[in-house]
């Protein structure tokens, strides 16, 4: 005989509003359901009352930790409708700010798992990092989580030499930090008999069924957004896929750990290669058309769609992001896991609710 049992919204172990109905026989889950909407805004059509400038914050409030590449993904997606290349500066400081984003979001993961499994010192340490993160974008952009720093045409704010010298001695600082706690999460043996078969989901399973970002790279498909023409800035950053082939919960959280450490070679390779000049340019008229652009956001793949009818309001505004497309694979890996494993394998796709209930 099996039960029902509501999991979330509010729960002790998880930060976000996930609603779950799980089927229990003997402590195993043995079905799920997933319940959206619970924080459903509405931005979508809310976009209908702002010009297309306005909107950029509108997109830049979906979400609190993805909040710099929703902006930025936005603003390409529009310049692609003006058919604008912004300049060169502006482009390198869009990366850099948006791996600053993935270093805070990541870490901020990192610390919220390892309070998951009990792990209260280490969920601190990983926090007290995040913070060296929140401080640099602070200077850089005048926000700590909302950053606002791109705008259509270009971005809001130029880095001086005051941020670049904060950002290299960060990414010195913060290297040594990660490799640390990288040597609990990685090797320590608790840890490894948590995650380690938990929740296997298989390369051709993930691939199939639409998963996205480090959950489709932890069962081995080495797809990022910056390696295609999207994000071609991205080619001569030195940037790494990070795959692992496991697909388990250990493998998603090794995937996670190496982006880290990527995102701060390009941030320092970014800075290298960054040119002078200008970092806007001028975009006049209304957008007209469809466009369609793709970021790779810390939790995955995010795709959004405008289309322009000539006015200064937008006709449509849509957003596929990441944790909408890692849903099913949430509803295949939970079957056959403990009940006591379930708030584990949730945190391992790293849901973003307000991303999803837009």
């Amino acid at each position: 005989m099996t039960t029902v049992i509501p999991f979330g919204p509010q729960h002790p172990v998880l930060p976000e509003p996930v609603s779950l109905k799980l089927e229990i026989d003997d402590n195993v889950v043995v079905g799920v359901l997933p319940s959206l909407g619970y924080v459903h805004r509405g931005l979508e059509t809310f976009i209908n009352t702002k010009d297309f400038n306005q909107t950029t914050y509108v997109c830049e409030r979906i979400c609190g930790i993805c909040s710099a590449l929703h902006g930025i993904t936005y603003t390409r997606t529009v310049e692609k409708l003006f058919d604008t290349e912004i300049p060169e500066r502006a482009q390198y400081i869009r990366v850099i700010v948006g791996e600053l984003n993935r270093l805070h979001s990541h870490l901020l993961w990192l610390g919220l798992f390892a309070d998951g499994f009990g792990f209260e010192s280490l969920f601190y340490e990983c926090w007290k990092y995040r913070e060296e993160v929140l401080d640099v974008a602070e200077r850089i952009c005048g926000n700590r989580v909302i950053h606002s720093i791109s705008k259509v045409g270009g971005v809001t704010r130029d880095l001086t030499k005051e941020h670049i010298d904060m950002l290299l001695k960060m990414c010195d600082s913060l290297e040594t930090e990660i490799k640390n706690i990288e040597k609990v999460f990685v090797n320590n043996y608790t840890v490894k008999q948590r995650l380690v078969g938990l929740a296997t989901l298989s390369k051709q399973v993930a691939y199939e069924v639409g998963t996205a970002g480090p959950t489709l790279r932890g069962s081995g498909n080495a797809i990022d957004v910056r390696e295609t023409p999207d994000w071609d800035i991205y080619k001569d950053l030195g940037f790494k896929t990070a795959v692992e082939k496991d697909g388990d919960c250990y493998a998603r959280t090794k995937v996670r750990i190496t982006e880290l450490l990527n995102s701060l070679t390009i941030i320092r390779n970014a800075i290298s290669k960054m040119p002078e000049g200008e970092i806007e340019v001028r975009v006049k008229g209304f957008p007209t058309g469809e466009a369609i652009m793709r970021t790779e956001q810390p939790r995955g793949e995010v795709i959004y769609y405008v289309k322009g009818n000539g006015t200064k309001k937008l006709e449509r505004l849509k957003v596929r992001t990441p944790t909408f497309a890692n849903i099913p694979s949430l509803l295949l890996m939970l079957p056959g896991v403990k009940l006591a494993d379930v708030p584990i394998v949730v945190l391992t796709i790293d849901p973003c609710v307000s991303c999803t209930e837009r």
